[in-house]
């Protein structure tokens, strides 16, 4: 197959000042070449979108539900296209392609949709003599940071309110997954979108990728990647006063109660765990278990972990992929093995499977009697690594789940006490508590607390991040009532 390669900056599709090579990681092979933005580049996207913004944001809305409209029947045309992206650029599994495909697809219809209910209000006047109405208007320009992990799914929860609330937006992609992001630009070429209302590139290059952050032109930051990255881009943005937009990362704690129904929590636990080989910003890290069911709910994790296919073959059911690069798993590795010097039992997995010679895949890995001075508890591991780390008794255990540096984004509670698991779920410092089960849509909000981030993305809350509110005063005339 084809893959796309040009960006998609004003409208057009064009080269770039360099090129990025995208290499298959469960093949370690060249899969395409792509463009790559310079300076120059850059600044002429951020210069296309501040000529759109004043058009664009005052195009009605109905105007903007049609483009979207446009867009995403181009994307549902191009299914297959799209997942087959996916599929090659981050090793995915075909069956996993389908929740960034349908991440994206379903964007363009909620936000076309939840705009519309994003109403002006007016507000009282205690003295009766003026009127006052809130006005909801696009903040300006925004720019998008995106990590790899989720390629489509990551682009979505950026351009569908964006798009609905009449911001310009500029896509940055992750060099390691530019490939679906490109072609998301091919489809907004192919509708004949108004020029600089979405663009699309990708850069190697640290100035030119600071440069979109810390010019004067973008009103909004937005960005999915970890909190170092976050940090960065808020200092280089700090030129002018911007609105951020952040989901972050996260060491999400498991508590598993001894009450709790042991097989669907390693059934999510595992599910979320070895899926995407663990590259996904909610997966569980910490995961601690009562000790008197311990040693059941070890054997049925190490079951799963046993029992999961590992692999690349669209044609297969593959439970997990390969990490993203060569670098992801040395850290990975590292990470493993630190922690088995160190103290902890290794009771799966814990390096390459032995039938697979190529690809940067690692075993679903489990580790038993992981302690807080491990890296690997420490630190979000964006791995296949199931952590086990008993509990004798309830006490300090809210404080040790809240000690995190990475910030607070999701934590799960299993037990069938529903007086306890509220309990836990109001102290537990976390922009989500999955209970008993786990639950994502683009209808349901998704953020952090503290280090994890600042906003949502998706739920009609992540238009609040693209909108802004202006007050309309009109004074009365005399004698009006």
């Amino acid at each position: 197959m084809n893959f796309p390669s040009k960006m998609y900056l004003g409208g057009a599709l064009v080269e770039g000042h360099g090129t990025i090579e995208v290499a298959n990681p469960a093949t370690e092979e060249p899969v395409a070449t792509v463009a790559a933005a310079g300076r120059e580049d850059v600044q002429r996207a951020l210069e296309n979108a501040r000529n759109a913004f004043p058009s664009w944001s005052r195009t009605s809305i109905f105007e903007r539900q049609q483009w979207m409209a446009k867009l995403r029947n181009e994307v549902i045309q191009h299914e297959d296209y799209l997942r087959t992206c996916i599929h090659h650029e981050l090793g995915k599994s075909w069956a996993s392609t389908q929740e960034d495909f349908d991440s994206l697809k379903n964007s363009l219809q909620f936000y076309s949709e939840e705009i519309v209910r994003f109403h002006d209000y007016g507000l009282a006047d205690r003295a009766g003599t003026h009127t006052h109405t809130m006005v909801h208007e696009a903040a300006g320009v925004a720019v998008a940071f995106l990590a790899w992990n989720f390629p489509l799914l990551n682009l979505a929860f950026k351009i569908g309110p964006a798009m609905a609330a009449g911001c310009p937006i500029i896509i940055r992609p992750s060099n390691d997954t530019p490939i679906s992001a490109y072609a998301v630009g091919e489809l907004c070429a192919g509708i004949g979108l108004p020029a600089g209302v979405v663009q699309i590139l990708a850069t190697d290059s640290y100035e030119a990728a600071d440069a979109l952050s810390a010019s004067p032109i973008p009103a909004v930051i937005t960005l999915i990647g970890s909190t170092a990255t976050g940090r960065h881009i808020m200092r280089t943005g700090a030129t002018t006063i911007k609105r951020y937009s952040m989901e972050l990362g996260g060491n999400a704690p498991v508590l598993v109660f001894a009450d709790a129904d042991l097989e669907k929590a390693a059934d999510i636990i595992c599910g979320v765990k070895f899926s995407n080989a663990g590259q996904i910003c909610v997966s569980p890290n910490r995961v601690f278990v009562e000790a008197t069911v311990l040693e059941e709910f070890t054997e049925k994790v190490v079951e799963r972990a046993q029992k999961a296919k590992t692999g690349w073959d669209r044609d297969a059911d593959i439970t997990t992929g390969p990490l993203v690069n060569a670098k992801a798993w040395k850290r990975i590795k590292k990470l493993i093995d630190d922690a088995v010097s160190d103290g902890a039992d290794l009771l799966a997995g814990g390096d390459r499977p032995a039938e697979l010679s190529r690809g940067h895949f690692l075993a679903p890995t489990v580790l038993a009697n992981v302690r807080e001075t491990m890296d690997v508890y420490r630190q979000e591991t964006f791995g296949p690594i199931v952590s086990l780390i008993p509990f004798h008794s309830e006490d300090g255990l809210l404080e040790t789940a809240n000690d995190c540096d990475d910030g607070g984004l999701t934590a799960y509670i299993f037990t069938q006490d529903l007086a306890k698991a509220e309990r836990y779920a109001a102290g537990l410092r976390y922009g989500e508590i999955q209970i008993n089960g786990v639950k994502y849509d683009i209808d349901l909000p998704h953020g952090g607390i503290g280090q994890s981030g600042i906003g949502h993305d998706c739920s009609g809350l992540a238009l609040n991040d693209y909108l802004v509110l202006k007050r309309v005063t009109r004074a009365l005339e005399r004698g009006a009532a």
